[in-house]
């Protein structure tokens, strides 16, 4: 099983609208430290993957080796060119971070975000240390960052269908709800993909998220991926 520690902070500042660990005051970055502990007590990391070949992409999306699941959208096309095939994984930090959240929502809500903010780098730092295992198992390749259903015009819909493909509700207890959100929140649907050689770079950033317009860390001329 993985095991978080050591949260990034300054990535967890980002998410609180505060461009660095400088500009913080010594009350926030003690309650940071509080609120680490809190959330890795709580979490209960766990993750499922799956590889597919390509089949063929065409006008109705990519479609997979095996699978009925198609993957829909012209930036999930483009993500993906020239890879061989993906990596589709879902992560979780279960429901405790869900009462955690909620607990600390009624008690003190500074830290209440902190809480919120803690976790969302724990489920990235999930993410990044479950490829490693992932990419243990597999022969040597070149692979492309994560992408999520909701980017650009990747339909969130799609989150329910590679829950099922990876059998995630019965096995780590990561659903959907009638708006397509996962449930515990702090979880992740992505795929990677993988290529036989170098990937062109394509650049991660706000373009590719369906909130840019309404982002709160861009008001404040800040992001949320490098």
């Amino acid at each position: 099983m993985i095991k978080l520690e050591n949260l990034d902070f300054d990535e967890a500042l980002r998410y609180m609208g505060c461009k660095s660990r400088e500009a913080a005051d010594s009350r926030t970055l003690s309650m940071m430290e509080e609120c680490e502990k809190l959330v890795i007590e709580n979490s209960v990391p766990r993750y499922r993957y799956k590889f597919f070949e390509i089949e063929k992409t065409d006008d109705t999306g990519i479609q997979l080796k095996d699978s009925t699941l198609i993957l829909k959208g012209n930036d999930i096309r483009q993500h993906l060119k020239d890879c061989f095939g993906i990596i589709l994984m879902c992560a979780t930090l279960s429901g405790k971070i869900d009462a955690l959240i909620r607990k600390t929502q009624l008690e003190d809500m500074t830290r209440a975000v902190i809480v919120n903010a803690l976790a969302s780098v724990a489920i990235e730092q999930l993410c990044d240390k479950a490829e490693v295992e992932i990419y243990e198992n597999l022969d040597k390749c070149y692979k492309t960052w994560r992408y999520s259903p909701g980017y650009g015009d990747f339909p969130i819909e799609l989150q329910k269908d590679i829950l099922t493909v990876l059998d995630a509700p019965r096995k780590i207890g990561l659903c959907t709800g009638c708006s397509m959100t996962l449930t515990p929140i702090k979880s992740v649907t992505a795929v990677t993909g993988l290529s036989h050689k170098p990937v062109s770079p394509r650049k991660r950033g706000c373009l590719s998220c369906n909130l840019r317009n309404t982002c709160q860390y861009r008001k404040v001329g800040n992001h949320c991926v490098q």
